[in-house]
């Protein structure tokens, strides 16, 4: 009877291969729409994700501002699974460029990773783009400190360029007592005071159902035109198409957790009305409107919203309230942490002329006089290694 080798090595379990990483690029708005499930899923693998990398916001948002034959979705599957996404358009300005979905509606823009993978997929995606990116650029605008766009910059083969881009406003997700201890005595204890009146004057909160946000939104944009009548508004606010946006991406939005709608009623009517948008790391105060007549009561909106925001973001567990874009007066008597979004730009191939002479910063581009720009670009040009090789005029045709 045969006897075993004292050095023959011990059977073990079969393990199966790793499934293959694959790249595919989606310009089929229909095959787009049909990601959700999926999308979902790789939104909540992705540690980095904020609600405007949500497929009921983006998707919406392409439905409303798209335009028919640009749009480029960079998908990476592990096997079936979906296990990063770049949701991109192309534009020409006049030459072609490669944009985020979600325009200047959109406060972060970002690509998104499975963190299980992170580096494995930020490789094919950067693989993907530069096959699609040839001879032209990636603006990748408002990526929020610490988005999966910076794993992603760090495994492009090329050029790249980092430039400053909007002031964000974050919040700790504390409860009211611990924010109000962050702004010192005097100021805590005036926020305490426009507590207590509000409320003393009778206004009621109600959270509105997923079946009602439409209506809800409809009455918050009408709140909101009569809010800033007069005062210089955000004209796209008051656009169909705008509307449009917002009520389908929200409507999905608040079924998934990823948003929820506030109503503010006095005597029974409608006065004021919010949209939050939430992700497990994040609660942001996207928009609200505000009847005038709220003006001339003890009703402090500051106040009111900050409340609203912080009910979601400790009372959800999340760890930012964030006071989104822009650094408004009010919202340093909460003495905030400033935060600055990113702009990457990212040159494909042969794409390094068109990084550095047209993709040069506005302050360059808006500098008086031809020979402060022409100091600028030769500045610009030094800072990178050579040879470098130069774009045709032509550009390249539509991919």
């Amino acid at each position: 009877m045969p006897r075993d080798r004292p050095d023959a090595p011990a059977a073990g379990p079969h393990v199966p291969p790793a499934p293959a990483v694959t790249v595919t690029v989606c310009r089929d708005p229909a095959r787009f729409g049909a990601l959700a499930p999926q999308w979902a899923r790789l939104h909540r693998a992705c540690p980095t994700a904020t609600p405007f990398q949500s497929h009921a916001w983006l998707h919406s948002w392409w439905l409303s501002y798209g335009v028919r034959g640009r749009l480029r979705v960079v998908l990476v599957h592990r096997g079936r699974e979906l296990v990063g996404a770049a949701p991109l358009m192309r534009v020409y300005r006049p030459f072609p460029v490669l944009v985020p979905l979600g325009g200047r509606i959109t406060d972060f823009m970002d690509v998104l990773l499975d963190a299980s993978c992170a580096g494995e997929a930020a490789d094919a995606m950067a693989a993907g783009l530069r096959r699609i990116a040839a001879g032209t650029v990636v603006d990748l605008r408002e990526v929020r400190p610490g988005g999966a766009a910076e794993v992603l910059v760090r495994h492009w083969r090329g050029p790249v360029r980092r430039l400053s881009d909007s002031v964000c406003m974050e919040l700790p997700g504390l409860p009211m007592d611990g924010l109000i201890a962050r702004v010192g005595s005097s100021r805590g204890q005036r926020i305490r005071s426009e507590l207590r009146k509000l409320d003393a004057a009778g206004l009621r909160e109600r959270d509105v159902p997923p079946a009602e946000v439409p209506a809800a939104l409809a009455g918050l944009l009408r709140l909101h035109a009569l809010q800033w009548r007069g005062r210089g508004m955000n004209r796209e606010h008051l656009r169909r198409r705008f509307a449009e946006h917002l009520s389908r991406a929200a409507g999905l939005m608040t079924t998934n957790g990823e948003a929820a709608v506030a109503e503010y009623l006095l005597d029974g009517e409608v006065v004021a009305a919010n949209l939050t948008v939430l992700s497990p790391a994040l609660a942001g105060g996207y928009l609200y409107g505000a009847h005038p007549d709220l003006r001339g009561t003890k009703v402090q909106m500051g106040t009111l919203l900050m409340r609203n925001g912080v009910r979601h973001a400790a009372g959800g567990g999340r760890g930012t309230l964030s006071l989104l874009r822009g650094a408004e007066p009010y919202k340093a008597h909460w003495r905030p942490e400033t935060r600055v979004n990113q702009r990457l730009l990212l040159a494909g191939p042969g794409g390094r002329t068109a990084l550095l002479v047209r993709y040069v910063p506005a302050t360059v581009r808006t500098a008086a006089g031809r020979s402060a720009r022409l100091r600028a670009w030769r500045q610009a040009v030094t800072r990178w290694p050579r040879p470098w090789r130069p774009v045709s005029r032509r550009g390249n045709p539509p991919q």
